[in-house]
């Protein structure tokens, strides 16, 4: 054995050890809600104007997010391969080309990419993607435009605390709300500079 892989064989050990969820601290739910942000009835309908408001881009057709990249121009990106049929055969069909190999050497050819959504919060307008869900984690972070779907409204989580209530195991648990935004250059908001610049919630 090599000294790296000394090296990682410990951290893999100290992190085996310590692998286990504690427990979430007990709150009231109720105080934590946003009445406001939770309007309405139909959960999807919520997302949709929550998620609007923090400038993602919801659709419910492969036929909106086709007219979409046309008009972005864009025509080269990835698609997980569980999807190729229900939303990657809609873009070929237009003449976009679709890969279902995301080649990270090449990552700064692909306009967007196409994953799924382990699920999505009504409340805050948020994606929520694992890496159980998530066919290339690079996919849905480096392109300019991530596109995740949601396969199942059964996935729409009401409120932030129903989503937390959801949590795997999975080692990495990304909520996305709108594209990647940051302020920290004298207070002025700019979109688009850790990831996605567009983020789009395709509802199937």
């Amino acid at each position: 054995m090599t000294a790296k892989q000394n090296i990682y064989k410990k951290l893999n050990d100290a992190l085996a050890e310590h692998n286990t969820n504690h427990p979430l601290p007990q709150y009231d739910d109720a105080i934590l809600h946003s009445p406001p942000k939770l309007e309405g009835n139909d959960l999807w309908q919520i997302f949709a104007r929550n998620f609007s408001s923090v400038s993602g881009i919801p659709m419910d057709s492969p036929t909106q997010l086709v007219t979409f990249l046309q008009q972005e121009n864009a025509t080269l990106g990835y698609c997980d391969p569980s999807l190729m049929d229900s939303v990657g055969s809609h873009l070929t069909a237009a003449g976009i080309q679709v890969e279902t190999h995301y080649d990270r050497e090449r990552y700064d050819d692909y306009q967007f990419g196409i994953t799924r959504a382990a699920g999505v919060i009504a409340e805050s307008g948020t994606i929520i993607l694992t890496d159980e869900s998530t066919s290339d984690r690079l996919a849905a972070l480096a392109p300019w435009i991530h596109i995740a779907v949601l396969s199942n409204e059964q996935d729409i989580c009401r409120t932030i605390p129903d989503a937390i209530k959801t949590f795997s195991n999975s080692p990495n648990i990304i909520w996305a709300t709108g594209p990647s935004k940051t302020a920290d250059v004298e207070g002025i908001l700019i979109e688009g500079v850790h990831g996605p610049g567009k983020q789009i919630l395709l509802k199937l």
